[in-house]
């Protein structure tokens, strides 16, 4: 951890197949526990917040670590899945599409989306977007097809689509990732195969289930879901990703102030003005001689 702190190069060249190799020889449940302990407690919150997206990539995407996606999977329903999941949360929190891809991972889709609607206009900058684009992509691949497959199901998986579309929101309209997204979402059926037809559109669906209006009546369906969700305290959890945040913005605030202050300071030197260079004194050869000058060589003054 501390050469990644040294050399953000390394990270970006090498972090990966690091960390990967890691896992292969030791336990990769230790390795991500230990770093995330670790990235916790870090001080450099612009290296915590570039380790957490890294970790975050290698945890969606390298087969070292299927087994400890498919733990997270069940992290609502298995007392091992979720204290892997708050172990992994506090470190995540350094980054909101980290945050929000382990709660898509441990498919916790209400606190996924409510992450996404805590950020504010800060949060939203071109790092935050690339790294959305990434997610996105991600969602169209093997890793998210059970999440994929839920869409199937609008009903149950209210959360899920308000979570989506709400990521939906942020993206810019002619970006590829929107595109991608929007069209993902447009594919969703408005019905739900397990069941009745819904009334009205999906959108309409989402809309009052966000108000809180029950229109379910699968009251076993939606028990199981309101109790697997209960099973971790995600209004704490909210806070605390919440307080990570505030300190990220409060840093950058502050390292700006202080770029700002030394930019002015440089600007007002190089446009100071110099002082004029003030030639020698022109002796005035207009005024007459002094008596002692007129004194030719060898002449002595009487």
């Amino acid at each position: 951890m501390h050469k990644f702190r040294t050399d953000h190069s390394l990270l970006e060249r090498r972090g990966a197949l690091i960390i990967r190799r890691l896992c292969v020889l030791l336990d990769p449940e230790r390795v991500c526990r230990e770093i995330s302990t670790i990235l916790e407690g870090e001080s450099n919150l612009d290296f915590a917040s570039i380790m957490v997206q890294a970790l975050n990539m290698i945890l969606l995407t390298s087969s070292e670590l299927a087994e400890l996606r498919a733990l997270l999977k069940q992290s609502l329903v298995n007392p091992a899945g979720k204290d892997l999941f708050l172990s992994l949360y506090s470190s995540w929190c350094h980054s909101p599409m980290a945050t929000i891809s382990l709660c898509l991972l441990a498919q916790a889709y209400q606190h996924a989306s409510s992450v996404v609607q805590s950020l504010v206009e800060e949060d939203i900058n071109v790092k935050f977007l690339v790294q959305l684009d990434k997610l996105v992509r991600l969602l169209e691949t093997p890793i998210f097809a059970y999440l994929r497959l839920q869409l199937l199901d609008p009903r149950r998986y209210t959360w899920l689509l308000k979570a989506l579309y709400g990521l939906l929101m942020l993206l810019p309209q002619q970006s590829a990732a929107f595109k991608i997204l929007r069209t993902r979402l447009k594919v969703v059926p408005s019905y739900s195969f397990s069941d009745e037809q819904l009334t009205g559109n999906l959108y309409s669906h989402v809309l009052e289930s966000m108000s809180g209006i029950q229109i379910s009546e699968d009251c076993n369906v939606d028990q199981e879901m309101a109790d697997s969700h209960n099973s971790i305290n995600f209004a704490s959890r909210l806070k605390q990703f919440e307080y990570m945040q505030r300190q990220h913005r409060m840093h950058t605030k502050s390292r700006l102030q202080s770029q700002n202050s030394t930019s002015s300071s440089l600007s007002q030197e190089v446009q100071r003005p110099e002082e004029p260079h003030r030639p020698p004194p022109v002796p005035d050869l207009s005024r007459p001689s002094s008596r002692s000058s007129r004194v030719g060589s060898g002449q002595f003054q009487i």
